[in-house]
């Protein structure tokens, strides 16, 4: 049980992408970052991404990180929004298996050990990378609609998170 829970448990955690300090990762080993796109880079009804996502970006590739955009979701909305950030993007991803990780990872050219996973969920960001060995960054939901799925599973991920995270979590 103590392995479930650790696998579960972010490395750090953040009210959203840009509160994640560049330095915090460095310190890490960090070098790539492996990005979920809905309810963290954008809401999932958000097309495309807004000029602050934008700017975020330039400003993580500037910092010297190579950028992935890791989602669970169809080719068609993840190709879209990666195609207008300029980063590369691995979809239908099925997290947290592996296999995604591994492609998201061979994409950017590092190895686990020197890659965060930042997304908003403990059941397919942090348990997916945690079982790889890469640094976990977990951001608050982004407020918008959700698939259906996704709303069950916040049920659960609430209770868990409670008895995972202290409040205000490891710092970002």
């Amino acid at each position: 049980m103590r392995r479930l829970w650790r696998l579960l448990t972010p490395d750090l955690v953040a009210p959203s992408i840009y509160a994640i300090r560049w330095d915090a990762l460095r310190a890490r080993g960090v070098r790539g970052l492996i990005l979920d796109l809905d309810n963290t880079l954008a809401r999932r009804d958000q097309p495309l991404p807004d000029e602050a996502l934008r700017r975020w970006l330039d400003e993580a590739r500037q910092q010297g990180f190579a950028v992935c955009i890791l989602s669970n979701n169809l080719e068609q909305r993840v190709q879209r929004f990666a195609r207008a950030c300029g980063v590369p993007a691995v979809h239908s991803a099925t997290k947290p298996r592996r296999r995604a990780f591994l492609r998201a990872l061979q994409t950017i050219g590092t190895e686990p050990a020197q890659a965060a996973v930042i997304g908003d969920q403990i059941f397919t960001d942090v348990l997916g990378g945690n079982r790889l060995g890469m640094v976990t960054v977990l951001v608050t939901p982004l407020p918008g609609r959700e698939f259906i799925g996704t709303r069950l599973v916040r049920l659960v991920e609430r209770w868990v998170l409670r008895r995972l995270v202290p409040p205000g979590g490891p710092p970002a």
